[in-house]
């Protein structure tokens, strides 16, 4: 399972860029600062690599085993 918290997200895209399997995508969704969030949309394509986790400099991603 991977998890956004929306509210630590200042919407950097590192987590879309840093996917090796394309997970992630710009949602429609805006957070409390304004900010267009990124969404795991391709969730089945996710190897747990944990690179978006590592990445994400505001710790807002999370990858569960």
């Amino acid at each position: 399972m991977i998890k956004i918290d929306h509210n630590f997200c200042k919407g950097c895209d590192i987590c879309i860029e840093s996917c090796p399997k394309g997970v992630y995508e710009k949602a429609d969704v805006f957070n409390e600062k304004d900010v267009q969030v990124p969404m795991p949309v391709n969730i089945d394509k996710c190897i747990k690599c944990h690179l978006c986790e590592m990445m994400c400099p505001d710790q807002a991603t999370f990858v569960e085993d």
